[in-house]
């Protein structure tokens, strides 16, 4: 009698619960390190004696970040004739916010933005662009704030404890700027180098590359709604570092605004490396190990755990 066949599944499949498992152990190993070293009966006192007001005051400003990513958002999608009311993209906000934040992606808000907007767009390929072109802007004024908040701390305050040099953000950030513009300035130059894509289903990844394209050449003759966004991008950041300083008001942490400036921005990007789930341990020991570079051993989960992205 011949034995029954064992179904294994899909190599795909397979390597996906791989990588999962992966993020886990990586964001539990880093949270295990950072509870061994903490002090919970001090954190406990430090919670008990936080500042309702201040607390309040941050979750006003959590939401204000959220009303101008949204903003952002409509702008972008204004700039190619997508008409979406402001009340739809809030409550998309809010949900790609929740998955950002509960499921195992580092795009999973994404692709909630995209579903929700593609059917109005009456294409996922121009709605995949809007989001994508928002992230980008959104990178760049991290990054800006980020290396504007180093340069500060690094020559007005006579230290410079941020495990990423200045010259660093700063070329990052022209390096970045410099990559981008000619896919908005030249659109179809951008679009005959993914041409060599096409081999892999002419019809299917033509009609895409042709979209695109199309979608930034509105861009390039809308400048306008970039600039706004992009300026926007960096509101954003500045509301984020607000936030976290009526945090640290709240829990009497003698942080300053421009080191927040520093570390805030640079959590965001750290977060964003596939390697963890969420980023959950990745930016709690991205801010643990800046705060105790300062000289404040204390637990970042307080600060960092409901930040929203850029």
């Amino acid at each position: 009698m011949s034995k029954p066949s064992v179904e294994h599944p899909p190599a795909s499949s397979l390597r996906r619960w791989l990588l999962l498992a992966g993020r886990i152990v990586v964001s539990v190993a880093l949270l295990a390190i950072l509870f061994a070293r903490m002090d919970t009966d001090a954190l406990w006192s430090s919670a008990k004696q936080a500042s309702a007001p201040w607390l309040l005051v941050a979750l006003a400003l959590y939401f204000a970040s959220v009303l101008a990513s949204t903003w952002r958002w409509r702008l972008l999608l204004g700039a190619q004739d997508i008409p979406v009311p402001r009340a739809t993209l809030l409550s998309s906000y809010l949900v790609a916010n929740f998955f950002n934040n509960f499921l195992p992606s580092n795009i999973g808000g994404d692709v909630v933005r995209i579903s929700d907007t593609a059917g109005r767009a009456r294409s996922k390929t121009l709605a995949t662009t809007v989001v994508l072109v928002d992230r980008g802007l959104g990178l760049l004024g991290v990054v800006l704030i980020a290396a504007l908040g180093a340069t500060v701390v690094g020559r007005l305050q006579g230290h410079e404890p941020s495990p990423i040099w200045p010259s660093w953000l700063w070329a990052s950030f022209l390096v970045a700027a410099g990559a981008a513009a000619p896919a908005v300035m030249a659109p179809a130059g951008f679009g005959r180098l993914l041409r060599p894509l096409s081999v892999l289903h002419p019809t299917w990844v033509g009609e895409r590359i042709e979209k695109l394209t199309s979608a930034l050449a509105r861009f390039r003759d809308r400048p306008g709604a970039l600039a706004a966004c992009f300026a926007g991008a960096v509101l954003v950041q500045a509301i984020l570092i607000a936030y976290h300083l009526a945090v640290v008001h709240a829990l009497h942490i003698p942080v300053s605004v421009w080191d927040l400036a520093v570390i805030v921005p640079i959590s965001f990007v750290v977060q964003m490396v596939p390697v963890s789930l969420n980023g959950l341990g990745v930016r709690e020991a991205t801010f643990s190990l800046y705060f105790t570079q300062l000289g404040l051993p204390f637990n970042p989960e307080c600060l960092c755990r409901w930040a929203p992205r850029c």
